[in-house]
Parts: structure tokens; C-alpha cells; sequence
């Protein structure tokens, strides 16, 4: 009979059914099929151990080529040929597997082309490639003596249980699997720094690694969470502008290719998200990807999109899983490190055991034989007829000898002597045997001190590993912290608004009606009606806003420096009011009543000033017995700048027949303080890093940099500026540059001054010799600088030089004057004198030193609400 509807749902394992038929429960299938798939998969496939940080196929292909090993490259394809006797998935796993331990550049010597991993190009075919093992792996993961053995898959041979590797290798190569149910992602760290890392676990310090990827790139690892699950890695690509309209890329993002980083630029390109005219890509050894930019694209506003539209800014999210006693079990990778620094302590107080018990072994023996020759004990058996005779008698021929031994003689020491040669007893040197001895005994103390000393011992191992295999092995992920790229703000222009004014229709289809401005489709667009209502609202092809539009244009949220102007009637019969407010936040979609929402409001003058210019404007009233003045002027300016939720000040009670714009003067706003931060290299309001100073519209920015070029600039909040920045201030243009720096060819040190031209520009004033670089800068006055020299190879005091006196001010191309013939140690920058300032000047540096004084008292305000000075 078979089994019912109820029986295939239990818990039984089998049924028996007619004929003898088994039928099994589908519960039970999925308990005991499913899950062993499951954990065959987590166990023996996606998650490395972390014993030795290697998924099984790793394991067996290192071991496989720890058996071909004789010191000459092995064809990869024989390497597979002999893994596949551990190894029972097929030649194309272990192939792929071998290609990634190569490419890691770590355990495996590789010759042949072993793929790309910049391009994604793909390695040669197996027969054509060829690997041997590498120093660091022969020295570091491998020991037969320390080893656990278990049997292969069929039986035939033996394999590790786990590698005894002493090294955190399972962070230095980073790990990645999906298993059924369960994932891993560990990134690679830093050679060096795990090293160093190691050892402070040793020494019981704070742990802080954060991970190195090989194709370089910046990296942001404030949300790292020690590679747990839920963190996450903010990865850039680094570019850099090689001229005004050339930007290069020297490195990508971890995780993709040049391929695949081109692509993405493509169909950003092709979606007018950026505006890049050309992309060739010259990769080869290292990255270069050359972005050609339109005439009018701006190069810092190209590099926020490259990194906001296209892969060259990308995140990954850690998850740090491990296989423990065949268990899944979620690490941070502090704590890996620390297990990792412990587990290789207990490795080499193994094989320092292991080496003291063989020593003592060699000791015991050597001893012993030299007991068995100069006592002539072998005469003792020379009228013995059996085996157990002879065994006998050298027994009782050794026991007044041996309490000076460690241990008791063994019938198999006994045995051992037996077969020592006649000629070895005829040739034995006493001396030589003693030197031996004392030898041995002088190593067995040195392991066992090595043993009582087992942390430091193992601080040397590290540190010795650090001094044979970092050469080359440097970090090249640069840290850094990331601003936060808004989407809207660096998005090109890539549409066009169209309008129709009366009926009340927005939108980039409306290609026959009033062409407004270019824009992209995903900003959003302010409305201004004629009822004093005003709303913003998402770009689209068609929308319906409102009749009698009297303003709309492209808004960006919190735009302080946009003031709008506004005359209203208020109703029907209501006076005129005037107000000024600025725009910086408001709900999408959301109409919001400029006036006092009365019915029959009217909008009777409008206008908007980019940095809140003043308007004189000319009010002409409606005529009307008994009202002489029929026009005046009205000065806007006069009007402080409030919210949008202002109902205005009342400018007449008379109906208004019309407004018109009279004169327009100069920004009524206030000079904004503006600071540098030196973490995000970005310019912000907000009070973080360095006050630059007071700027209004026209006013720049002077930066130089180690690399010898300076730049003049505007003080955009989105502008870019190069990390190797020695000097930012706001420029005085009558002040001149005095530039220190070190001439690569010429091996000497020069100093030049000039002044600077107006206008934006970026311009190289030092020789281009690679070596060559910027030593001091400043724009004091009268720069008074001290030299120290080296005192190895001069007897020259220091120096005091003038600066103003010594060199003077010529076009920025001049080399200048050599500062000295004697080998400089260090320049100094002397304070400037009060004297220094020409007095016309001095109005503008007391004001700037105001601005320096507002920053220090600003900073300490802020610290105090923080806690900082607690």
C-alpha cells in the first residue's frame, strides 16, 4: 500500500510501500538532501577556513604544487593534471582558481600571461602558462611536521586538513563566495601593514587595518565597520587634469576593469549626464584612460559627474565569514587578525618544540655512541652467538654510563648502535665528538629559551618576514574621506525647458512653445504665477503648474545667494507690499502663497538678482482726485532679506498702474566667510578646517602645490583642488608670490618672486625636472626666511636672508637666484614685521587678520558645543 497525502509531509525518513517499493517524505528530502547540499557548499567550496584563510581547491592546488616542487616552473596544465587527484570538480575549477592565486601575486611565482586584472583581459590556455610556488609561500605556508593529514576523496592519498600557514593570509588576499544561503566578501589588506598589525596583537595594542587593493584608487573606510555585515567601502578612481580640457584616469576602483569603467562613461555620456568629447584608453603596464571635455565643460564639474554618474565611484559592502570547526562563523577582521597573530605563535611554538624534541634525540644518540666507543662496549659482544645476547650485553655494558643521559636507553637506541659501521668506531675523534655535543647543547638552550620567550620570538618572525618580502609590497590605496557628490549639482546639461506661459504648461516637450533655458532631467524647476504663488516641481515632458506664469528657471536647493524681489497687491483692493527672500528649501509639488493668500492677489513687479544686487525701481500709481505724486521711486535695497513666508512691507495704499526697474547697484549681502577643509580638499561654509577670509562675487582664491604650479580661482563650493596643496589663502593681487624650491637637475635650491596677473589660470613655475618640487611659499611682503645647513658637510652657521633684498620681483617664468652653494638641511619662514605692510595695505591686512582672529574664536565656540575642550 503506499504511503498517504499525511505520510509524505512527516518526519519519517522512509516508507514501504507495495512490492517493496521505499518511498521517502518530502520533508525529509529537503531535511536531509537539501541540507547536506548546503553545507557541502559552505564547507567545501564559497568559505574559506580561517585556519589558514584558503577555500579547499586553494588548498589542494598549493599542496599539489608543494609535491611538483624542484625549484623550476611546472606547466599549469600538469599542475591541474596533479590537483585533480584531491580536487574532484574538474579541471576548468581548478584552473580558474590557480589563475586568481597568481594574479594575487603572493604564493604563486607566475611566468606567461596571466590575464589582466586592470583590463580583465583573461589568461593564456593552462598548456601555455607556467608557476612554481614562491619564496614567501615555501617559507611561510608549508610543514609537513606541523601538518594534519586526512585521506582524499577516494581514498588514495593524503591531503592537509589545513594548511599550517603562519601568516594572516586569508586577509592578505581577500576571499569571496556564494554559498547556498550564506556569502563571504573579505577584501585584501596590506602586506606591510598586516604585518605590523600582527605584531601589536602580539604586544596587545589597538588594532586598525583598513584594506589595500591592487589596482590602487582611492578609498573611503569611515562606514568599514571592520568588515563585518551592514559596512561599507566608498571606492574612486584617481583622476587628475592634465590640461584644461584633458582629464586622466591613473587608477580604477577595485572590483572593475578599464572595460568596464569606459562603458559606464559611455552610457553616461550617451544619457547627457556628463559632456566628455573623446575617450581613448592607452592601458597597458599601468592605467591611462585620457577624457577629451567639450570646450565649454567645466573639468572640476566633470570629475564630481564622473563620480556621481559612472563607476568611477563605486561602494562594496565587507562581509566577513569564516569556516571554524566546520561551522560558518561572522568575524571582524581585527579579531581574524588577532586569532591569525595567535594561531601562528602556536605554529612556531610547535615547530620549536618539535626541533627541541629532535635535538634532544641528536644529543641522546650522540651521547650515547660516544659512551659505546670509548668504553669499547662493541668488545662485549664479540663472543655473543645470538641477537638477544648481543642486545643484552651491550645493555649491561652501558648502564654505569648512563645517568649523566636525560633519558632511558631503549632496545632501539641499543639496535641503532649495532649498526654502527667498523670503520666509523676506527675513525672516531673524541674531540670532535664533544664539540658536537656541546653544539647541540648550545642550540636545545637556545630553543628553549625561544620557547619561554615564545611572543618575542614570534615578533621576530614577523618582523623578519616584513624585511625579506615588503620590497614593492607599499600600500596603494590611498585613504581618504569623501565629500558627498549631489547628483544636481554636477549633472550636464542634457534637455530643454519649454513653457507655455498663459496656459500654464511646463515641460521639455513642448518644443513649440517659449524655449526657456538648458537643463537636465533631473533638476528641479522653481514656478513663479502670477496670483503669488510659488511652487517647485520635478523636470518632466509635460505638467501643468498654473496659469499666467510670470517666472520659472532651474532651482537649486540652498541657494542662498539668489534673492528674488517681489511687489504684490494684496487681493483685490489691498495695498502694495514689497519683499525680498531668498529660496533654499521647500517641499516638492507644495504651492506656497508669496503674499497673505487673500483672493485676487496680484503680482505687479518681480525680478531675481544672482548675489542680491539692490534695485531702485519706479512706481507709477493709477490717477485719482486729491493725489499730486503720481510716481516715486522705491529703493528694494533698503529691505532686509527675509523668508519666503514674509508678508513684505507695505510701499503704498494707491492702486498701482505700473513698475519698472529704474537701477541696479551693488550686492546688498553681506561678504560670506568661507573655510577649506583639508580632509575633502573642498571649500565649505559651514566652519571646517581653514578660514580663507571674507569673499563677495569677484573676489579668488590663490593655491600653490609641492608639484610647483599655482592656481587662481573663483570660490565655488564645488571646486576641486589638488591633495599636494602647500598654500590656499584668498588673493591679494598686489601682494607678491615668493616661492623656495628645489631644482631636480640642477641639485640646488632657488627662490624667485613675482605678481601675480588677473584672472582664472593654473600655471607651472618651477623647473619640470621630476625630482624638482616647491620647499616654501608665501605672499608676506617683506619674507625674511632662516637656513639651517647640514653640519656633516659644512661648518657654516645658519642664515638669515631677507628675501625682498635678495631676489627681485621678475615675470613667473625666471629661474631665479641660487639661495646657496652649501647643502641646506632645513628653511625656516621668519615672522613678518609690522613694518613690513606698505600702509596702503595696511586697511586690508588688519581686516584679514580680523578674519584669522573670528576663525580661532569660532573654532573654540564649536569645540565647546562639541566637548572638545571638556
Amino acid at each position: 500500500m503506499k504511503a498517504s497525502k499525511e505520510d509524505l509531509f512527516d518526519n519519517n525518513n522512509h516508507h514501504n510501500g507495495e512490492e517493496g517499493q521505499s518511498y521517502m517524505p518530502l520533508s525529509g528530502m529537503y531535511k536531509d538532501w537539501f541540507l547536506d547540499y548546503a553545507s557541502y557548499v559552505i564547507l567545501e567550496r564559497a568559505v574559506p577556513a580561517l585556519m589558514d584563510g584558503l577555500k579547499p581547491v586553494q588548498r589542494r592546488i598549493l599542496h599539489s604544487m608543494r609535491e611538483l616542487e624542484d625549484g623550476r616552473y611546472n606547466k599549469v596544465a600538469n599542475i591541474i593534471g596533479n590537483t585533480m587527484k584531491y580536487h574532484p570538480h574538474g579541471d576548468a575549477s581548478i584552473g580558474d582558481a590557480m589563475v586568481q592565486l597568481g594574479q594575487r601575486d603572493l604564493l604563486i611565482d607566475t611566468q606567461g600571461n596571466w590575464g589582466n586584472i586592470l583590463t580583465g583581459d583573461s589568461a593564456a590556455a593552462p598548456r601555455y602558462i607556467e608557476a612554481r610556488l614562491s619564496k614567501f609561500a615555501l617559507e611561510v605556508v608549508f610543514n609537513p611536521k606541523t601538518t594534519e593529514w586526512i585521506a582524499s576523496y577516494d581514498g588514495r592519498n593524503k591531503e592537509p586538513l589545513h594548511l599550517p600557514v603562519k601568516f594572516p593570509l586569508l586577509l592578505a588576499q581577500g576571499a569571496e563566495g556564494i554559498a547556498v544561503g550564506l556569502a563571504c566578501k573579505i577584501l585584501p589588506h596590506n602586506f606591510i601593514e598586516l604585518i605590523d598589525a600582527s605584531i601589536n596583537a602580539l604586544k596587545d595594542k589597538k588594532i586598525e587595518i583598513y584594506p589595500d587593493f591592487p589596482t590602487g584608487g582611492l578609498a573611503d573606510f569611515t562606514q568599514y565597520n571592520d568588515g563585518l555585515r551592514g559596512g561599507k567601502v566608498r571606492l574612486r578612481a584617481k583622476i587628475r587634469q592634465l590640461d584644461r580640457k584633458t582629464l586622466v584616469i591613473d587608477e580604477i576602483p577595485f572590483g572593475t576593469t578599464t572595460s568596464s569603467l569606459i562603458e559606464s562613461i559611455v552610457k553616461s555620456v550617451d544619457k547627457g549626464k556628463i559632456k566628455i568629447k573623446k575617450i581613448e584608453d592607452n592601458t597597458a603596464e599601468k592605467v591611462e584612460i585620457l577624457l577629451h571635455l567639450h570646450p565649454d565643460a567645466s573639468a572640476d564639474k566633470t570629475i564630481d559627474a564622473l563620480f556621481a554618474f559612472t563607476d568611477c565611484e563605486i561602494s562594496i559592502s565587507p562581509n566577513a565569514c569564516v569556516i571554524e570547526n566546520d561551522k560558518p562563523r561572522f568575524l571582524g577582521v581585527s579579531e581574524m587578525l588577532k586569532i591569525s597573530a595567535q594561531h601562528t605563535l602556536e605554529l612556531l611554538k610547535l615547530e620549536l618544540q618539535i626541533k627541541l624534541n629532535e635535538l634532544e634525540a641528536q644529543w641522546h644518540f650522540a651521547s650515547l655512541e660516544k659512551i659505546f666507543i670509548e668504553n669499547k662496549i662493541y668488545r662485549k659482544i664479540e663472543n655473543e652467538t645470538t641477537w638477544e645476547g648481543v642486545i643484552t650485553a651491550i645493555d649491561k655494558g652501558l648502564k654505569p654510563f648512563t645517568k649523566q643521559l636525560k633519558r632511558a636507553v631503549t632496545a632501539d637506541d641499543i639496535v641503532r648502535l649495532t649498526e654502527i659501521k667498523i670503520k666509523r668506531i676506527s675513525k672516531f675523534d673524541s674531540e670532535k665528538a664533544d664539540i658536537l655535543i656541546e653544539s647541540l647543547e648550545e642550540e636545545m638552550q637556545s630553543v628553549m629559551h625561544n620557547l619561554k620567550h615564545i611572543t618575542d620570538y614570534t615578533i621576530e618572525y614577523f618582523k623578519t618576514l616584513k624585511k625579506k618580502y615588503a620590497a614593492g609590497r607599499e600600500r596603494k590605496t590611498e585613504i581618504k574621506v569623501f565629500d558627498t557628490i549631489e547628483a544636481v549639482k554636477v549633472v550636464a546639461n542634457n534637455t530643454k525647458l519649454y513653457a507655455n506661459r498663459e496656459e500654464g504648461f511646463i515641460g521639455t516637450s513642448l518644443k513649440k512653445d517659449e524655449f526657456i533655458c538648458d537643463c537636465s532631467d533631473i533638476d528641479d524647476i522653481i514656478v513663479f504665477r502670477e496670483d503669488g504663488v510659488m511652487l517647485v516641481t520635478k523636470i518632466s515632458e509635460k505638467k501643468f503648474v498654473g496659469k499666467n506664469i510670470i517666472h520659472l528657471a532651474v532651482w537649486k536647493k540652498g541657494e542662498t545667494q539668489k534673492i528674488y524681489h517681489l511687489l504684490y497687491r494684496d487681493g483685490k483692493q489691498g495695498p502694495v507690499l514689497a519683499k525680498r527672500f531668498a529660496v533654499t528649501g521647500v517641499i516638492r509639488d507644495k504651492e506656497y502663497h508669496l503674499g497673505k493668500g487673500n483672493e485676487g492677489t496680484k503680482v505687479q513687479y518681480f525680478s531675481v538678482q544672482p548675489n542680491g544686487e539692490a534695485e531702485i525701481v519706479t512706481i507709477i500709481l493709477k490717477a485719482r482726485p486729491n493725489l499730486k505724486k503720481l510716481q516715486f521711486d522705491f529703493d528694494l535695497g533698503g529691505l532686509a532679506i527675509k523668508s519666503m513666508s514674509s508678508q513684505g512691507n507695505i510701499v503704498t495704499k494707491y492702486p498701482v498702474q505700473k513698475i519698472k526697474q529704474k537701477e541696479v547697484g551693488g550686492s546688498t549681502l553681506s561678504a560670506r566667510q568661507i573655510w577649506f577643509d583639508d580632509v575633502t580638499m573642498r571649500l565649505n561654509t559651514n566652519g571646517r578646517g581653514e578660514l580663507l577670509g571674507r569673499f563677495k562675487g569677484d573676489d579668488k582664491i590663490l593655491t600653490v602645490t609641492q608639484s610647483g604650479y599655482y592656481r587662481i580661482s573663483g570660490h565655488a563650493l564645488d571646486l576641486r583642488f589638488d591633495d599636494d596643496i602647500i598654500l590656499i589663502e584668498k588673493l591679494h593681487i598686489k601682494r607678491p608670490l615668493t616661492i623656495i624650491y628645489f631644482d631636480g637637475e640642477k641639485n640646488a635650491y632657488y627662490v624667485k618672486r613675482f605678481l601675480l596677473e588677473p584672472g582664472e589660470r593654473k600655471s607651472h613655475v618651477i623647473s619640470m625636472h621630476e625630482n624638482s618640487r616647491v620647499e616654501l611659499v608665501t605672499t608676506q611682503w617683506v619674507p625674511r626666511i632662516e637656513i639651517e645647513y647640514d653640519g656633516r658637510s659644512t661648518n657654516k652657521k645658519n642664515e638669515k636672508f631677507n628675501l625682498a633684498e635678495f631676489v627681485e620681483i621678475r615675470n613667473e617664468k625666471a629661474v631665479g637666484n641660487k639661495l646657496s652653494d652649501n647643502k641646506i638641511k632645513q628653511i625656516s619662514l621668519l615672522e613678518p614685521k609690522p613694518t613690513d605692510i606698505p600702509e596702503e595695505e595696511k586697511e586690508t591686512e588688519e581686516q584679514h587678520a580680523l578674519d584669522l582672529e573670528f576663525n580661532e574664536d569660532n573654532k573654540n565656540n564649536k569645540g565647546e558645543q562639541m566637548g572638545l575642550f571638556n
